[in-house]
């Protein structure tokens, strides 16, 4: 899984989300950093409420939240949206979580931190 630092990155460099179902996403400044959220059609569902996106939460599973503001929460992209977002500058994946971009190379030690290093060299350049 990506960082929050590095969602946070994606998030300022102007990557925009679209939330749907399994999307993941973190609720950060309020103590709640390290919990990880998931959108899905049963506890988490986005709503559209004047004009702008709203995640309610049902039940009694995230018992502290009503609802909250997409722009309040930031979103931890997966493997496949975040290849997605290198379209035709996606190489490969080698081994050793290391993604090949036409021009640069982007390691880690885990697969979605290399891509997500990879999109922020893209969005930097």
């Amino acid at each position: 899984m990506i960082t929050l630092e590095q969602a946070a990155r994606l998030r300022k460099a102007g990557v925009l989300w679209t939330p749907a179902a399994g999307d993941r996403f973190v609720v950060p400044d309020r103590e709640m950093d390290d919990d990880v959220f998931v959108v899905s059609d049963m506890t988490v569902e986005v709503h559209d409420y004047q004009g702008s996106k709203v995640i309610g939460f049902n039940g009694t599973t995230e018992w502290a939240l009503d609802s909250i503001e997409q722009r309040e929460v930031i979103w931890l992209p997966r493997e496949e949206q975040l290849r997605a977002l290198l379209g035709s500058h996606f190489v490969r994946l080698e081994a050793g979580y290391t993604v090949e971009l036409t021009g640069s190379t982007h390691s880690s030690p885990d697969a979605e931190q290399a891509y997500a290093n990879a999109v922020l060299h893209l969005l930097d350049a």
